[in-house]
């Protein structure tokens, strides 16, 4: 299993901490932004596949901005799971 810190990138939440078992995702935890929606986003996504999410999660937007705290769940699983396979 490993942790990994993303840092977002155009959200209200700051970084996301990460632990991935694989493509199995153990914990998902959210550094600001919308408390109650991320918690409810991090409990949903426990126990997923990362490609399961990966695609459901992609290219949301919020309000105006390009991206958004889904979007960039996506981005840190990406990252997440190259830093762990090398």
């Amino acid at each position: 299993m490993s942790k990994y810190v993303y840092q977002t990138q155009g959200t209200c939440s700051r970084s996301i901490t990460l632990e991935l078992d694989g493509k199995k995702i153990q914990s998902v935890s959210f550094e600001g932004g919308c408390d109650g929606n991320l918690k409810g986003i991090s409990k949903l996504v426990q126990g997923m596949d990362m490609d399961f999410v990966i695609e459901r999660f992609e290219g949301n937007t919020c309000g105006n901005k390009p991206t958004s705290c889904p979007d960039q769940l996506a981005k840190a699983l990406r990252e997440a799971y190259a830093a762990q396979v090398g």
